[in-house]
C-alpha cells in the first residue's frame, strides 16, 4: 500500500475541495484524512490531505505530474506531496545543555519520530558521549567570532553531503547566519526558554521572577533573521506560585522545553504544519 500527504495553499475560491477529492477518487486513492482552513481577512486556502493507494501500478512521481497539472496549474496551487515512505532527515545542532538531546534522542530510539537523524553537530565537545552512547555521528565545529563564515561553510557541506531536509536547534546557544536561514527557510527549528513574545533575552527565569509570574512557559518556532520572530510551531506553559524559586522555575522550565520542542518535531516531520505570514496553520 503507498500513502501519500498532500499540502496545499492558494487564494480561496469555490470547488477547490470537491476537485482536489474527486482527483483522488479518479487516481483509484481513499482519503483517509482531510482538513481545510480558510483565512477569511486575507482569502487565502490551506488543506492537508492523507490518501492510499492500492494500486500496484502506482507511482508518487506520476501522481504529482498529474496533480500538478489537473489541479495545481488550475488553481495556482502552492503544494507539496510526500510519500510515507520518505522519512525526513533531521540534523541536530547542540551546545552544551543536554536536557532536550537526552528527551530527543530517547524519542528517536523508541521510534516515537518518525525522523532520520544523520549526525549531530555541535560547537563544543562537552555532549559528544551522549552521541556517541546513542551510535549517531557527532562533528566538532568550534564558532568563534573570527571564524564564524568558515564554520557555516562547514556546517552546510555537512547538511549538504547528507541531503538533510530540516535542521533542530536542541538549545544551541549561537545565532545561526543567514547563509543556513537562506538555505532552510521554515526549516530550522528552535526552542526558546520562554513564553514568546514576552521575558526575552538571556535570563528570562529571573525577570520572571523578579515579575512573581503565575506561569511560566516554552516556545518553539522557525528561525529567522529577525531573533526570536519566527512563526511559533508550538508553546505550553506550567503554573507556578510565590515559593518557586529560580531554581525551581529553570527545571520547570526545561520539562516544558522538551515536551514543547519534541511536539514541534512531530508535526513539522508529520507534514502537519504550513507557514504564511510569519504565521502557522497546524492541521491535527
Amino acid at each position: 500500500m503507498n500513502k501519500i500527504t498532500i499540502l496545499i495553499h492558494c487564494k480561496d475560491r469555490p470547488n477547490i475541495i470537491a476537485s482536489v477529492t474527486n482527483f483522488i477518487a479518479n487516481n483509484e486513492g481513499n482519503i483517509v484524512y482531510i482538513d481545510q482552513f480558510v483565512d477569511r481577512e486575507q482569502n487565502e486556502f490551506f488543506m492537508r490531505l492523507e490518501s492510499e493507494f492500492i494500486n500496484d501500478t502506482f507511482s508518487t512521481e506520476n501522481l504529482k505530474a498529474s496533480f500538478k497539472k489537473e489541479m495545481a496549474d488550475v488553481f495556482k496551487m502552492k503544494w507539496r506531496i510526500y510519500s510515507s515512505e520518505s522519512k525526513p532527515k533531521m540534523a541536530l545542532f547542540i551546545s552544551k545543555y543536554d536536557h532536550c538531546l537526552y528527551d530527543l534522542l530517547g524519542r528517536y530510539n523508541s521510534g516515537e519520530l518518525n525522523l532520520e537523524i544523520p549526525f549531530i553537530i555541535s560547537n563544543h565537545k562537552d555532549l559528544k558521549p551522549i552521541a556517541d552512547s546513542f551510535k549517531i555521528p557527532f562533528h566538532h565545529i568550534p564558532v568563534t567570532k573570527d571564524n564564524k563564515e568558515e564554520a557555516a561553510n562547514k556546517q552546510l557541506a555537512i547538511l549538504e553531503e547528507h541531503d538533510i531536509n530540516f535542521i533542530v536547534l536542541a538549545r544551541y546557544m549561537q545565532i545561526i547566519p543567514k547563509s543556513l536561514i537562506d538555505k532552510y527557510p521554515n526549516k530550522i527549528i528552535n526552542i526558546h526558554h520562554s513564553f514568546l513574545p514576552a521575558f526575552i533575552g538571556a535570563k528570562p527565569y529571573h525577570s520572571a521572577f523578579k515579575r512573581g509570574v503565575k506561569i511560566i512557559g516554552a516556545t518553539s518556532h522557525y528561525v529567522t533573521e529577525e531573533l526570536d520572530a519566527g512563526p511559533i510551531i508550538e508553546q505550553d506553559v506550567t503554573r507556578v506560585t510565590h515559593a518557586h524559586s529560580i531554581p525551581d522555575l529553570i527545571a520547570k522550565g526545561r520539562d516544558l522545553e522538551k515536551i514543547v520542542l519534541a511536539n514541534a518535531i512531530k508535526l513539522h516531520a508529520d507534514r502537519k504544519v504550513m507557514v504564511y505570514n510569519n504565521k502557522t496553520v497546524i492541521f491535527s
